[in-house]
């Protein structure tokens, strides 16, 4: 599926605002793609895709949680987090993508995970660093994604998770498992 009509499916499913950041983190990662040596076309398309179901109504995502393969105990973790794994099982069944690469990517850009691939950490770091961001700490992460991977998926791990223990709010175990992978 080539950019345009891949960005066209997409913003039908998206807010205006919604939108703006896809295609904000689509450049992104195409341009870590390039630099970092990754398929530049599975991260554009995972970029594109990583938000999918973002503005899906929530019951609908607790549906498809329970009622499809996807790991049950997603469900007991925040909302936020949910629309990664329900869009990687809907982008297979409504935008017909198949690839297990980029559904991985984005299944796992909001959580991350033990193990994940090069392709995996490039739309993890894309979204967490796109030039519409702006909170504490993201500047040090753009700096360290100019030179270091690994490390800049590692500080933007450690941000996520120092953020949700002040926020006191229940932090996925991928999570946990792919900061301690990477260190």
């Amino acid at each position: 599926m080539d950019r345009e009509r891949a960005l066209a499916v997409v913003r039908k499913q998206l807010t205006e605002q919604r939108y703006e950041h896809t295609v904000r983190v689509t450049d992104t990662a195409v341009a870590l793609a390039v630099k970092y040596g990754v398929n530049r076309e599975k991260a554009e398309l995972a970029g594109i895709f990583h938000d999918y179901a973002k503005n899906r109504p929530l019951h609908e995502m607790n549906q498809i949680i329970t009622e499809e393969d996807i790991p049950s105990d997603l469900a007991n973790y925040p909302q936020q987090l949910w629309h990664a794994h329900v869009g990687a099982f809907l982008v297979q069944r409504e935008a017909g993508i198949s690839d297990e690469d980029v559904l991985a990517a984005i299944a796992y850009h909001t959580t991350g995970r033990a193990g994940m691939s090069s392709l995996e950490k490039v739309v993890f770091l894309a979204d967490y660093i796109e030039p519409g961001r702006n909170f504490p700490g993201v500047e040090h992460v753009r700096h360290l994604a100019e030179s270091e991977l690994n490390t800049a998926v590692v500080q933007a791990l450690a941000n996520t998770i120092s953020f949700l223990l002040k926020a006191k709010v229940k932090i996925h175990p991928d999570t946990l498992a792919a900061y301690n992978d990477l260190l």
